[in-house]
This record gives structure tokens, sequence and C-alpha cells, in this order.
């Protein structure tokens, strides 16, 4: 694990008493996070839905940080007036933000491409608008703090990427946020004296409050603190893409099944042809060279 002090001297926004904003950050990733910024000395705002589970995030970020230093926010992110209720309220209460991770997802899946429209319109809302929004909320102050040092870090997924059957819906809504993410760190490259970047967190299997159906780590998972640890040291390396393994697959697994991903479009293949009957044993051997 990387020591907090490598952190802070490689990046300066990680600083003790500086702020982070976590969307999700009652469970799962966005809980870890809160934990290791909290005793890296930083001020913590933790925005979730309200309820038990983020009085249960705050009391345990506090026992760490202090009361002082932790703000829970209920919210809802799909909301662009609540992200924007957050962002005046965090800096409100700390007077500026250094990091700012975007989080927040649900993982329902509505089902057939052709159904269940509000269901869909839910899981857009939240995973992708739910970015963009704190983007729009944040970003600008975060700018406007005189070069300050900053971070935004979107929560991406391998799904995003592979875009694998049974859950379309997930799957766009975090393409989305790539392609957001990818442009976010473009335009923030070219904002004159800028020194804010953003960067997309690709978690591998992790037990989170989206595992289906599990009640204790499957041995297969990453924990969050893992995530989040593998995290920390890609920032200091200024990784874009934070592509995590986890403790089923290697990067190397998952680079060459992006690899063929692409590759559908480059040869013409059929559409997820990973997962059609005509090209299943040209995957496999790919897979084995």
């Amino acid at each position: 694990m990387t020591s907090d002090a490598e952190i802070q001297t490689a990046l300066p926004a990680f600083a003790s008493g500086n702020v982070a904003v976590i969307t999700g950050g009652a469970s799962g990733i966005g809980l870890a996070a809160a934990k290791r910024f909290a005793a890296m000395g930083m001020k913590v705002v933790l925005a979730d839905i309200g309820g038990v589970r983020l009085d249960q995030a705050r009391q345990a970020v506090a026992a760490i940080a202090g009361d002082d230093a932790v703000l829970p926010v209920p919210t809802d992110v799909s909301k662009a007036e609540e992200v924007d209720r957050l962002a005046d309220l965090a800096y409100g209460a700390f007077g500026a933000v250094s990091v700012l991770m975007n989080n927040a997802g649900v993982g329902n899946n509505p089902g057939k491409p052709w159904e269940n429209r509000d269901a869909w319109k839910r899981l857009l809302d939240i995973n992708f608008w739910g970015v963009v929004h704190g983007v729009e909320a944040f970003a600008p102050r975060m700018l406007a703090a005189a070069g300050k040092p900053g971070l935004i870090i979107n929560t991406g997924s391998k799904q995003g990427i592979t875009t694998p059957p049974g859950n379309l819906a997930y799957n766009v809504s975090k393409a989305g946020v790539k392609t957001f993410t990818e442009g976010l760190a473009h335009a923030l490259r070219n904002e004159p004296g800028a020194k804010v970047s953003a960067h997309l967190l690709i978690p591998g299997f992790t037990y989170t409050g989206l595992t289906e159906g599990a009640t204790q780590k499957p041995a297969g998972a990453w924990t969050g603190e893992q995530v989040i640890d593998f995290m920390l040291a890609s920032l200091i390396d200024d990784d874009f893409y934070i592509l995590c393994p986890d403790n089923e697959v290697a990067r190397p697994t998952d680079e060459k099944r992006m690899a063929w991903a692409i590759g559908d479009i480059i040869e013409n293949r059929p559409a997820l042809s990973r997962w059609h009957p005509d090209h299943k044993d040209a995957f496999a051997a790919f897979m084995n060279r």
C-alpha cells in the first residue's frame, strides 16, 4: 500500500486539511475512499441517499477524522438542483474542494432494450447524468481556485468498454461516463492555467452495495479498500484510465478482452462477437495467445 506521505507529496490535492466530496459515499468504494481520505487528514463531504446508511457512514468517517471534518449531505445525484445544493453546502462549510469523486451508481437491470423506459431513464439519470451534474456543479469552482491542484475522479466500469450482454442499460450508462470523462480530461488539459485533472476509475469485480445477491465478499472480488489503494497508486503515476484488476482477472486478460471488443469494428465482425457462437473458438484462441 502506498503511504500517505508518498501520496500527499506526489498529489497535493490530497494534502491534510483539503476537502474531498464523494457521491455514493455511504458504502462500497465511496465509503472506502472517504475513510482513506479522512486518514490522510482530509475533510470529507459524504453525498448519498439519506437515511441510516448515510448516518452510519458519517459516524465511521468521523471516528477517523472527527465530527467537524465530516459533512453528510443527502443527495439524489439524478437531480441537478440537489447536486448544486451539495456544492453550495460543501463550499459553505469548508471553503474549497480539491477532490471530487463522482461515484454514485445503481446496477438494476431494466430488461430488454425495448422494455421499461422508466427504469432505463432512472439508471441513466443516476449513473450518467449524476456524473455530469457533479462536474457542472464543482468544476467551475475548482478551476476558479487560483491554480490550486484538483482531481475529478469519475467511476466507470469495464462493462462500459466491453459491453457484455446482460445489463444493457448499465453498459450504456458507463460507456457514457467513459466518453464524457475522456472529453473532460481533454478540456481540462487545454484550460489555461488549470491544475485540475480528470480520471476514469474502472473497478474490477468489487464487493460493494451493487454486488448482487452477495452477503459476504466472493473470493474473486476485491474490497473497496483495495480499489482505492490501487487508484491512489495510479494517480501518482498520472494515469487517466485506472484499470483495476481483481482476484480473478489480471490486467493482461482485461487488455485482450478490450482489444477483441474494438476488433469487432476493425475486422467487421458481428456486434459482441465474443458471445456469438460463430466466433467462440476464435475468441478462445485469441485469449490463449
